[in-house]
């Protein structure tokens, strides 16, 4: 049986670990209802965005006999070098949040590698850049305290590297991979392709078809203005779109600690009381037993 004061230090030390966690699990809660708010604005004009540029491109292709020239809406049919962007939090206690991303980034990794692709690794955020760091995996560039702290210029500089390589020809695609939230008890990964833009969904219509035609300098700098808008806010809304994500897994894992804290607890104090329960019968049979003796 345990010594009445080890079960006691376990039982102050968890419940001190009982609080913590509980206090976490109320800031993450805070936390959450701001950045919720902010995902759920900027969902919808990640929305307008995206018909938009589906809207514009698509009454160009509609126009134009050969399609879309400009690189950013053509697929390559033989990549050589590829981009992936991936978006972990800085800190941890938040379960399988960090994980899920890192497996499925390995996972694109090993697509594109099976295809004898090469790939530059991008990342945002300690836990997923520390986990390939320390895995021995070449990263092209990474920045912290990004993910945690979503800023829209400093997101815009961190893309940009992507955007112009590939309209220079030195990359042949750009995805991102993060984890999304869905609601409050769910994230949702995201594994997106950003460059070349998908035009499959792009469809003519016969009021597009009869639009009047654009210059063809007019057309190249709508499209590269389009592209750069739509990918910069596609990164921006991830990271905004990840820490609203974080912040819900840390919400439910800090719950779930609290549960098995107390528990513990729960447990412990049943222990005790059996093992001061034992020492008081020890005692009652010494004091009888000495008694018994001295007849």
């Amino acid at each position: 049986m345990a010594n009445l004061k080890d079960i006691q230090r376990q039982i102050k030390s968890v419940s001190n670990t009982q609080k913590t966690t509980r206090a976490m699990k109320l800031v993450s809660t805070a936390k959450l209802r701001r950045a919720e708010g902010l995902a759920k604005r900027s969902r919808l004009y990640a929305v307008k965005m995206n018909q938009v540029i589906a809207e514009i491109a698509g009454r160009i292709k509609c126009s134009k006999i050969g399609g879309i020239e400009n690189r950013c809406f053509t697929e390559i049919e033989n990549p050589k070098m590829v981009d992936i962007i991936f978006v972990t939090a800085d800190k941890g206690l938040c379960g399988g949040f960090n994980i899920q991303t890192i497996k499925a980034v390995k996972k694109l990794i090993k697509e594109y590698k099976d295809k004898n692709v090469k790939v530059r690794l991008r990342g945002i955020g300690k836990k997923g850049v520390e986990f390939f760091k320390y895995n021995e995996v070449e990263l092209f560039d990474s920045v912290i305290d990004l993910s945690s702290k979503p800023d829209k210029v400093r997101s815009d500089e961190f893309v940009r590297t992507s955007i112009e390589d590939y309209k220079d020809g030195k990359i042949d695609g750009l995805h991102i991979v993060y984890n999304g939230f869905k609601n409050m008890m769910t994230q949702e990964l995201h594994v997106r392709k950003l460059l070349p833009v998908d035009t499959e969904q792009f469809e003519c219509t016969e009021t597009q078809k009869s639009m009047l035609e654009v210059e063809a300098q007019d057309e190249e700098h709508m499209l590269d203005s389009l592209v750069n808008k739509y990918v910069s806010f596609s990164m921006y809304y991830s990271l905004i779109d990840s820490v609203a994500a974080e912040h819900s897994a840390r919400m439910q894992a800090m719950e779930t600690a609290t549960t098995n804290a107390k528990e513990m607890v729960k447990n412990l104090n049943v222990e005790f009381n059996k093992a001061r329960q034992a020492a008081i019968t020890t005692e009652l049979i010494e004091i009888i037993s000495g008694v018994e003796s001295m007849k």
